[in-house]
């Protein structure tokens, strides 16, 4: 049995051969404080964000891409493995493989491995997410011309050259989702008096964030808390003013972008400019992006398709070919 994982800050994939995205959930977990015993794990525990009593805490066990919390990122593996590893399966411990950003260190990355092969994995291997991303969006990475991925997810944005099956220059940015979220409670605290929940502030972006202004602003109305009276209160916000709250986040993401372009050898960089770059994770769902990007960068800029999933889709091609991973692996070692 073979199951690629995609641990993600907000949202975790678990991808099964011959099966695919099995399962998609928030990477959220509940847990009892008077019992230490875990309650919920995934879309269950979500629902509950900022609305427990003081005996029930809910975790986000995955802060900027890396392990935050051990013990309850080892629960949230085991439930993801025994929601599917299921009926005669069960017996056999699976190899997991499991996307991590490029800037994680050593000690990060065995906090990963242990976690896995506690929560009952044989073996556990790691994979470089950005490399994992452009597998899924369907990019040629063996081949010898260049391709750029940038990969926004919820707690990091990786951005990479891959030649040749490679990483030719990558970068790791610690901005990505959550900061956006941040951005858009941080600006409706500042402008209205009114404080949101970040479950609010994630449906605001998703709903109606937009990277570039629009000539026809969507309009939504939102709930919270009168910062001044106390007492609940209804805004009408318009996609226009996400735009400018969300722009200083943004302004570091494309500079991460042209940082990798400057890095970038000359022959890659023609490629790039011939191909364009991709834009795949939950970021490449804020509207505009890619047309920010490319304004940004003068290069051609495109969402790759289904971006959610495409590193779980990229531990899938990795799984049917596992053995020549670890032989490449067992190389690096």
């Amino acid at each position: 049995m073979k199951i690629g994982i995609d641990l993600g800050t907000k949202n975790s994939l678990v991808f099964v051969p011959n099966k695919g995205v099995v399962l998609n959930e928030p990477s959220v977990v509940a847990v009892s404080l008077a019992e230490n015993k875990v309650l919920a794990v995934g879309r269950e525990a979500k629902e509950m964000i900022g609305r427990t009593p003081d005996t029930i805490q809910v975790y986000r066990p995955l802060r900027e891409g890396v392990i935050a919390d051990y013990r309850t990122t080892q629960a949230m593996l085991k439930h993801f493995i025994n929601k599917v590893n299921v009926g005669f399966q069960r017996f056999f411990k699976p190899e997991l493989l499991i996307g991590v950003p490029v800037g994680i260190t050593s000690t990060e990355k065995r906090a990963v491995v242990e976690s896995g092969i506690l929560a009952g994995a044989k073996e556990v291997f790691l994979a470089k997410e950005p490399v994992l991303s452009a597998i899924g969006a369907g990019i040629p990475i063996n081949s010898s011309s260049g391709h750029l991925i940038v990969d926004i997810g919820g707690g990091t944005t990786e951005v990479a050259v891959i030649s040749l099956g490679g990483i030719v220059y990558a970068q790791s940015l610690r901005v990505a989702g959550d900061k956006l979220d941040s951005a858009v409670s941080e600006y409706i605290k500042e402008k209205y008096n009114l404080a949101v929940g970040e479950q609010t502030a994630e449906d605001i972006k998703i709903k109606i964030g937009t990277a570039l202004p629009e000539k026809d602003p969507k309009f939504m109305e939102i709930r919270g808390r009168d910062l001044i009276l106390g007492l609940p209160k209804t805004i009408r916000i318009n996609s226009n003013e996400i735009c400018y709250a969300i722009a200083d986040p943004l302004k570091e993401i494309i500079q991460c972008v042209k940082n990798v372009l400057r890095e970038t050898p000359p022959e890659l960089s023609a490629d790039i400019m011939d191909k364009g770059m991709v834009v795949a994770g939950g970021g490449a769902c804020l509207r505009n992006i890619a047309s920010l990007i490319s304004q940004a960068t003068g290069v051609p800029c495109f969402v790759a398709d289904d971006a959610l999933s495409c590193v779980a889709k990229g531990t899938g091609v990795v799984l049917d070919n596992l053995d020549v991973y670890k032989k490449s692996v067992m190389a690096k070692k």
